[in-house]
């Protein structure tokens, strides 16, 4: 059975970091593009992140940009999000969602996504 499991969320302090994963099983990553969404609660699901299967390009929100990357381990059919120098605002679920992959750059547009994780949850907090 096909699964994405997140995991690496959790209560940080703001400016600290956290690593969240992305693990696929039951499929290959290799042939998919990965993107990275958050949901804060009352709000629109955001697209932060992606990145592509074959050239590995990324992609970032500006709301995250300089401070969060992607990264993708085809071997351990695994996809990483270093998020540094958090923020209160970045308080969300993030998920990740794969989609099979068309063109060289990914896409940030969770429409574009049909098949998503559970989420985790990352509260920044003091």
């Amino acid at each position: 059975q096909a699964q994405l499991v997140e995991s690496g969320g959790g209560l940080v302090q703001p400016g600290g970091s956290l690593r969240l994963s992305c693990a696929a099983s039951g499929f290959t990553l290799d042939y998919y593009d990965i993107g990275w969404f958050r949901q804060a609660p009352g709000k629109e699901r955001e697209g932060i992140s992606c990145i592509s299967n074959s050239h590995g390009s990324t992609d970032y929100a500006d709301s995250v940009k300089g401070r969060f990357t992607i990264s993708r381990d085809n071997a351990k059919n695994t996809v990483y999000m270093q998020m540094n120098s958090l923020k209160p605002e970045d308080t969300a679920v993030y998920y990740c969602a794969t989609v099979r992959s068309k063109f060289p750059i990914c896409e940030m547009t969770s429409t574009t996504y049909n098949f998503w994780g559970q989420g985790t949850q990352v509260t920044v907090s003091s």
